[in-house]
């Protein structure tokens, strides 16, 4: 799907909950999605629920695997505190860590009319328009899917979808250490260099304020703009509580 017809994708009404989860535990931001995910299932009121969160340096393994291509010894991630954890979402391994932009959009898919290959390109396309407004060129790859500053990566994305509902979601790469995803074959692909947002600035010889709340305010304001989706208040008990 061509990325100027993403803003056709969904439907107009369709209202979402917006929550920041600040500086949180991979698990424990996967168990919220799953929360979320089954209260939306069993209650066709519950409204979607978009999540801006940042982690603590993790890997996350996908559906295809990616221990393989894992390049260090357990001794080395325990010396470097750097977890493991297997997932559900497609894709290979990869990294997380603070400098890291993650947006978890549990949406119900069916329910606003998107496509599951619409939505992946709609994703790329909120990281992508977050790059282009602090001054970074970026495009997306129809095959290795995410997202590209030339050769090298900057964003990924990975879903898991049960009974028409998403988990998991993006992760654009703003200020982070770039140094463990050498220690890894991003995504299965060997030899693959990683950028980010700063970094590529830094090439131009520009700066930006890559604050955390700018960051989120920007992929929360592109992702309604691209689904059409309305920030809306859960009216029921907040599923994110804790």
């Amino acid at each position: 799907m061509d990325k100027k017809d993403l803003k056709k994708t969904g439907v107009s009404t369709a209202g979402a909950v917006f929550r920041d989860l600040g500086f949180m535990d991979y698990e424990k931001a996967l168990e919220l999605q799953i929360r979320t995910r089954d209260r939306i299932i069993e209650g066709p009121g519950v409204p979607d629920h978009i999540y801006f969160v940042q982690h603590p340096r993790v890997y996350t393994l996908g559906k295809r695997g990616g221990r393989e291509n894992l390049m260090v010894s357990e001794f080395f991630l325990e010396r470097e505190n750097i977890r493991v954890i297997q997932t559900s979402r497609g894709g290979n391994i990869t990294f997380h860590c603070p400098g890291q932009a993650v947006l978890y959009p549990v949406v119900h898919l069916e329910r606003a009319r998107i496509g599951v290959k619409d939505f992946v390109a709609g994703l790329e396309a909120v990281m992508e328009r977050t790059a282009a407004q602090l001054g970074v060129h970026t495009a997306g790859d129809p095959v290795k899917r995410g997202l590209w500053a030339g050769a090298s990566k900057i964003g990924s994305v990975g879903l898991a979808v049960k009974k028409g509902v998403s988990i998991h979601g993006l992760a654009l790469n703003i200020t982070p250490d770039l140094t463990p995803f050498s220690w890894i074959h991003p995504c299965g692909f060997e030899n693959l260099a990683m950028t980010s947002i700063e970094k590529e600035l830094l090439a131009q010889g520009k700066t930006q304020d890559l604050s955390t709340d700018r960051i989120k305010e920007m992929m929360f304001g592109h992702f309604c703009d691209i689904f059409h989706f309305t920030p809306v208040e859960d009216q029921g008990n907040r599923i994110d509580k804790r």
